[in-house]
This record gives structure tokens, sequence and C-alpha cells, in this order.
């Protein structure tokens, strides 16, 4: 592993735009890391970077200004396997704040039980190469029929080209799947690429759930005139196709990024995602809504 910058680097705009969409009442950002502070919740010492703190007091501001009124929190890799700082975050978000759990396929039962009963709603694992290997496949199929008995669901996040060998055994899962990030396609591809394609016909099977976050990141390069346009389409075809089925996302604060992303751009891209009104609100607030059981 390359040697960590000894220089926190900082993700997030401290001030991004204010959109111009409105969002509807009950809107959630299903996607969202928390980092530190690193004095309260030490970062991992496996990190690939060291960020600047993102604590949930700047999310929760962030929220307010953009209008989000629920969430869902992410455990990050630059926190490793120690979810206390999303569980800090569920507690203090009073119910409108829930979490998905790094942890390991050989996991206790008993702390799935207890991750459970403080708001976490999966797991998630990586198959990134830069994030570290999540390991074999047959582990966490079987790591489902556990989470199964505590009411939890699997999030994958995973390189696109392994969407190909990752689907066949995903769909052997006990519980829905959560895919991260619209499978990580190129989105310059177009709608015809395999990968995408893949991606679509993987979400023919009621089993699976897709994230339409992350335009930015598969179309990071587009001119600002031409703002994430690719990662428009693609986000607008899973919408169209699939809307029962879609989350949305920030990805704040945008970890290992190629840029720093304004939010506020990121909300108002949305009115160019949704063919409607009534999409809008199918995907950011009934299906987080039901899927992640958020108090009424």
């Amino acid at each position: 592993m390359s040697e960590i910058s000894s220089e926190p680097v900082l993700t997030y705009l401290r001030q991004p735009s204010q959109p111009v969409l409105r969002l509807p009442p009950g809107a959630c950002d299903a996607h969202v890391h928390v980092f530190g502070p690193a004095a309260m919740y030490p970062y991992a010492p496996q990190r690939h970077f060291t960020p600047v703190d993102a604590p949930r007091e700047t999310l929760f501001a962030l929220h307010r200004r953009l209008g989000i009124a629920r969430c869902v929190v992410v455990q990050s890799v630059v926190h490793g396997l120690d979810n206390r700082v999303v569980e800090a975050a569920i507690a203090a978000g009073e119910g409108r704040y829930l979490g998905v759990a790094l942890v390991e396929a050989q996991v206790c039962d008993a702390e799935l039980r207890r991750l459970a009963q403080v708001g976490f709603r999966g797991v998630r694992f990586n198959f990134m190469k830069r994030l570290g290997e999540a390991g074999r496949i047959d582990p966490i199929i079987a790591l489902t029929r556990r989470l199964a008995e505590v009411g939890m669901h699997l999030q994958v996040h995973f390189e696109s080209a392994l969407i190909h060998a990752l689907a066949g055994p995903l769909a052997q899962s006990a519980v829905p799947v959560v895919i991260d990030h619209m499978g990580r396609v190129d989105a310059t591809l177009g709608v015809g690429h395999a990968d995408f394609q893949a991606l679509l016909r993987l979400l023919e099977n009621p089993l699976f759930r897709v994230k339409v976050s992350g335009i930015d990141r598969i179309d990071a390069q587009a001119p600002p005139e031409r703002r994430y346009a690719a990662g428009v389409a693609l986000a607008r075809e899973l919408v169209t196709r699939f809307p029962e089925r879609c989350f949305w996302g920030s990805d704040w604060p945008h970890p290992n990024h190629t840029h720093v992303p304004d939010d506020g751009v990121l909300v108002d891209a949305l009115a160019r995602v949704m063919p409607d009104h009534a999409h809008l609100e199918q995907v950011l607030v009934h299906n987080p809504m039901n899927f992640y059981r958020f108090p009424a």
C-alpha cells in the first residue's frame, strides 16, 4: 500500500451552491459518509488517504441547506470496521438518519443483532482494487442468510467490469442487494455498453436495487455547460425503467474523487434525471422510506 499523505485532503465544498430544485418533503439522501472528528473517532491505519474531518454536524447542516429530511450514512473504509462514527450519527439523527455498516463476512450474530437494533439497515462490501479486495463472494452470500434473520440487506460496491462475474452469485442472496453508484459504469461509453446492459439485466430481478448516485464519478470530465450529461443519461434510463427500485445519494463528502463536486449542482441535476415530479417523489421519498424502514 502506498504511503498515506500526512496532509489531510478536503473532498467537499464548505459552501456549496443553493440548488434551484425544491425537493419534496421527506426527501432522502441515501448515500453519504461521515469522517471523524479524528480526535474522537480515529481513522483506520489501513486507510488509503487522510481526509479533512467531515463530521455529522456538517452533514446535518448541508441537508438543511439542500432540503433533505432523511439520510442513510454508509460506513467508509476511512474508519474501517469501527462503525462507531456512523452509529453516533444515527443516534444524533433522531430517527431521520440510518446506517449501513462495514463488517467481515464472519461477523458474529450478536454483533449483527446489535447493529440492527441501533439503526443499521444493511452491510456493505467493496470489490474495488484501490479500496482493498472484499475477498471471495461465496462467504458474503452465505452471510446473507444471517442478514435475513436481523432484517438487513446487502450493499455492494464494485468496478463495472466485475458485474459479469458477480451477477450470478449475487442473485443467490437471501436478502435484497443494493448496487452502489450505478455499478460504477463508464458513462461516456453510453447505454449500449456491455457493463451497463448487464446492470439493466440484473435489475430485471426484483431482488436488486440501485443507487442512481455518482453521476459525477462516472462522468467526471464533462465541461461545465454539459456537466455530468452522460451520467445523467444513464441515471435517467435506470429511473425510467426501474422507478420503484432506485435510490439517490449525494455521496458527500465525495472521497476518492477526481474533483470536488458542488452538492447544489448534484441536487439540481435531479431535474434532468427524473422524467417528472412523480418519479422524483418515488425515488427520493417513497422508495427509501419503505426499503430502509424509517420511523414514521
